[in-house]
C-alpha cells in the first residue's frame, strides 16, 4: 500500500529522532508534489538527541512543530487527499466481532488469550460509564479501553526513546458502533514498513524485535476476542 507506507514514514518523523541527513533517493510517490512542499527541515539540532539509556531528547518548541506540519500538509494532501477521519482510521487496526457474540463474550475471550500469552492487564477504562454519568448521554454505545503491558519490552523501548512513554502501556479497545456492531481495536504497531527505508530510521534490531513481538501478541489477542475463542 503506497499511501500507507508514505503516511507512516511521515508520521514517524514527528515522534522519532532523525538520523543523520543523507541525500535521499528519488521517490516515485512524490513525482507530482510541487517543490514548494519541501525540503523539510526536521526538528532536531546538533547535540539535541538523547543517546544514553532513558536520556530525553530536547524539547521541540511548538513553533518548530507547527512549521514542520505546514511543510508536511501540502505533501500529504497532494498524495493522499485524506482528511483527519481517514488518518485516524489508518492509524488503527480493528476487527469486527463475530455475529452473535456479546460485549462481555468478546471481553472474556480477550482476557483469557492475554493470560495465555502472559500479557499483563494493568488497567481498564469504562469510558461509556463516564460519558453517561458525567455528560448524561444515555445514547452513547458501550466502549471500554484495556491497558496491557510487556514489562521487558517496555523497558527496552523506554531506554531507547523515553518519550515513547506517552504510547504506553499498550491499549486494546472494545467498542459498539452506531449499528451496535462490536469491534476490537488498537493502535497499529506494525513496523514492517520500516523494511523499505534504508537503515530502518536508525531503530535498533533488538528494539524492532520487541516491537514485532508485542504487535504479534496483540494481534493474536484481538483476533481471539473478535472470534470469541476460549
Amino acid at each position: 500500500m503506497k499511501n500507507t507506507t508514505l503516511i507512516a514514514a511521515l508520521a514517524l518523523t514527528l515522534s522519532v529522532p532523525a538520523v543523520a541527513q543523507q541525500a535521499p533517493a528519488a521517490n516515485p510517490y512524490l513525482t507530482h508534489v510541487p517543490v514548494s512542499a519541501g525540503p523539510m527541515v526536521l526538528p532536531v539540532s546538533p547535540g539535541g538527541r538523547g543517546t544514553r539509556p532513558y536520556e530525553m531528547s530536547r524539547t521541540i518548541p511548538p513553533e518548530e512543530k507547527a512549521a514542520l506540519m505546514k511543510k508536511m500538509m501540502p505533501m500529504m494532501n497532494m498524495v493522499t487527499r485524506m482528511d483527519i477521519k481517514d488518518v485516524m482510521n489508518l492509524m488503527a487496526i480493528k476487527y469486527p466481532a463475530r455475529k452473535g457474540l456479546s460485549f462481555d463474550d468478546v471481553k472474556q475471550s480477550m482476557e483469557l488469550r492475554a493470560n495465555q500469552l502472559n500479557f499483563k492487564k494493568v488497567g481498564e477504562s469504562p469510558m461509556w460509564k463516564d460519558i453517561q454519568a458525567v455528560l448524561g448521554d444515555k445514547d452513547a454505545p458501550r466502549m471500554e479501553v484495556y491497558h496491557y503491558c510487556d514489562i521487558a519490552a517496555g523497558r527496552e523501548i523506554l531506554k531507547y526513546a523515553p518519550e515513547s512513554i506517552v504510547y504506553l502501556p499498550c491499549r486494546i479497545a472494545i467498542m459498539e458502533d452506531a449499528d451496535k456492531n462490536i469491534w476490537v481495536l488498537s493502535l497499529d504497531w506494525n513496523t514492517s514498513w520500516l523494511d523499505s527505508i534504508s537503515g530502518k530510521m536508525g531503530a535498533p534490531s533488538e528494539l524492532l524485535k520487541y516491537a514485532t513481538d508485542i504487535r504479534d501478541k496483540m494481534d493474536v489477542i484481538m483476533k481471539a476476542a473478535a472470534n470469541g475463542d476460549l
